[in-house]
């Protein structure tokens, strides 16, 4: 594949922009190699820089769940711009889009829009201390929910404990308040619990954790942490950042049956633009400025431009069947990957939970980060590279979901399994 305009804009760009990119996510680290610049996606398809046409799972990291460049999405976009991109005041769009999420997520009666996930995580952390009155907050292991400093720490090992920092310029006074537990073990949850109680203000998880590759939660661990929280009086914080509208209408939170008491949305509640949200029950937002204590503001909340296409999305996901689609589709993709793998007999899983995916080079289940962590990633960049080459685009990291869109069809499908396979064979 022809990468030669890439190549120069990573070399320009590099002298800019730290790393060459606006996001780690974005630099290829773990796969190697220059990373592909875009410029156009249409649909299921994306378009570099030279012009090279790829089958996107990308999908900008999650909220193309319409595909590209979705006609009623673009028509919203241009009438709201047409009127003015920014006002700094409240809109009548902001109350359609409240209306829309309030009905469609169970735990929400209230909700306040940032331009952010992790605008909506620091948000919720806050709103969590403010409630309860308490410090310390409770995460897992591989669970990334924005690049605040609170949440910015890891226990380095599947062993329950306290945080120390993970990035640099994370004061240590946030680690010694972050409780790290490893994902779907209620047990370390509980002994947390017990050596910390009436200290914890919430704990924070994604339903389904999308952020060490797609793992899925073990039968009772949502339900546990649930009761766990509500013994002690600390809030449960569902981070749907990526799974909000994504696994189903109402989230990961519907499709289980587990409420949580705070809500975190982002991806595809602004439709491809950047929105994020934080909700929860009237009283617990009524700690929220300017009806309470706890102070949050932004100038370009509620965007109204961001509005309009994250109606017109939710407005798309509401038809009849949508949701049956996307998991026919995320299934077939699934299905057919495994297949592929089994027939070059190379161990793999492909973990899934509707339109989610991630294929994991291991012949183990994968549970948790430590035994995500423990795959084989170098054969991971080969193949990443092999399949884009192929002419399908996947993340550039082991660690990261696969978007199925709508726009995804049977044949883009097949193509994908098809390209698998003479990936496969090339490594």
């Amino acid at each position: 594949m022809d990468n030669i305009r890439s190549r120069e804009l990573f070399d320009r760009a590099r002298k800019l922009i730290p790393g060459g990119v606006n996001s780690p996510a974005r630099a290829w680290t773990s796969v190697g190699g220059t990373p592909l610049f875009f410029n156009r996606a249409a649909g299921s398809r994306i378009w570099d820089e030279d012009g090279n046409e790829l089958i996107d799972y990308v999908c900008s990291w999650g909220p193309m769940i319409l595909g590209h460049a979705h006609p009623a999405v673009l028509a919203a976009v241009q009438e709201a711009a047409a009127r003015g991109t920014s006002y700094g005041a409240p809109t009548a769009a902001e109350v359609r889009m409240a209306e829309l999420v309030v009905e469609a997520v169970p735990s929400i009666e209230m909700v306040r829009f940032v331009s952010s996930g992790t605008e909506a995580t620091m948000s919720a952390l806050r709103l969590a201390r403010a409630y309860t009155g308490r410090n310390k907050i409770m995460k897992f292991v591989g669970g990334y929910h924005g690049h605040d400093d609170a949440l910015l720490v890891s226990a380095g090992s599947a062993a329950a404990g306290h945080g120390i920092p993970d990035s640099a310029g994370v004061h240590p006074g946030y680690a010694r308040d972050t409780l790290i537990a490893p994902y779907n073990d209620l047990p370390s949850v509980r002994k947390l619990f017990g050596e910390n109680r009436g200290q914890i203000a919430g704990i924070i998880v994604e339903p389904v954790a999308g952020n060490m590759g797609v793992v899925t939660p073990e039968p009772g661990f949502l339900e546990g942490l649930r009761a766990l929280t509500e013994d002690d009086g600390a809030l449960l914080i569902f981070d749907e950042v990526i799974s909000g509208f994504r696994v189903a209408l109402g989230g990961a939170q519907s499709l289980y049956g587990v409420m949580p008491d705070v809500t975190c949305l982002g991806k595809i509640v602004g439709g491809g633009l950047p929105v994020g949200a934080y909700g929860a029950s009237a009283e617990i937002m009524g700690t929220v400025a300017p009806l309470g204590p706890m102070y949050q503001a932004g100038t370009l909340s509620g965007n109204p431009v961001a509005m309009a296409a994250g109606v017109a999305t939710i407005e798309e996901l509401r038809k009849p069947g949508v949701y049956e689609e996307l998991d026919r589709k995320g299934a077939a993709l699934a299905e057919g990957l495994a297949s592929a793998f089994a027939g070059a007999e190379v161990p793999a899983r492909v973990n899934r939970v509707g339109s989610l995916l991630t294929v994991f080079f291991t012949g183990d289940p994968v549970t948790d980060m430590e035994s995500a962590s423990a795959t084989d990633r170098d054969r991971f960049g080969k193949f990443f590279h092999a399949i884009v080459e192929e002419g399908v685009y996947p993340p550039p990291s082991q660690f990261e979901a696969w978007f199925v869109s709508l726009a995804h069809s049977d044949q883009d499908i097949a193509d994908t399994v098809a390209s698998a396979k003479k990936a496969l064979s090339a490594i």
